[in-house]
């Protein structure tokens, strides 16, 4: 009676997405938007062209995952340094120090990327969106809360300047440049309170908050 031999099957080999976009990002950087295609992507990553849209699935989905990731990065420093607070301001405070603390290197590949990717309408909006999400919660009636939203532009303007080197800052400049635009921020809560109490006399929190000073 003759055995029937069965081939091995392997498992399926599996994609690593971090691996992928990492070579998405780097010929982006290198060569720009009309380096990222598919195929490319594929021979840079040593994978199949099949694996890549299995991951991401056109090249949208790709440039998508791409600013995706980076935003999640930059989300989770800032979460740790509010340490917890949900007050706009402390969001804002921590964006600017996360900003302020990031390698120039990687700062202006970020800028590189953006700038290829942004063009296009649909991540165009997405950063629109993620940009509008820094500052929700600020309240453009109080004095302090725009002194945050000045800050945040000023913040990332520099951000910007020194990723695409149109400023040559020195550590030193780049330092003073955050000193000042941290002080916009700085805790004022005398003049915060009497804004707070302006708005609503009738708040006994405050008058409480004031007898125990």
């Amino acid at each position: 009676m003759e055995t029937k031999k069965f081939k091995k099957i392997g498992r399926p080999r599996v994609v690593d997405r971090n691996k992928v976009l990492d070579a998405a990002e780097h010929l982006l950087v290198e060569g720009g938007i009309e380096a990222l295609t598919m195929d490319n992507v594929a021979r840079e990553a040593g994978i199949t062209k099949g694996g890549v849209q299995y991951c991401f699935g056109n090249k949208d989905g790709l440039m998508r995952a791409i600013i995706n990731r980076w935003s999640a990065v930059f989300d989770v420093k800032v979460n740790i340094c509010k340490q917890g607070s949900t007050d706009p301001r402390a969001h804002i405070a921590a964006h600017i120090k996360v900003t302020r603390e990031g390698e120039q290197t990687d700062d202006s590949r970020f800028s590189a990327m953006m700038a290829s990717l942004v063009p296009n309408s649909e991540q165009l909006e997405e950063s629109r969106k993620w940009y509008s999400h820094q500052i929700d919660g600020l309240d453009m009636n109080d004095p302090a809360d725009r002194k945050a939203r000045l800050a945040f532009i000023a913040a990332e303007g520099a951000f910007l300047l020194r990723s695409f080197n149109l400023f040559a800052f020195t550590e030193s400049q780049w330092q003073e440049i955050y000193d000042d635009i941290e002080k916009l921020i700085a805790p004022e809560q005398d003049s915060s309170r009497a804004w707070h109490q302006a708005q609503n006399p009738s708040d006994p929190s405050d008058h409480m908050e004031a007898a125990s000073d």
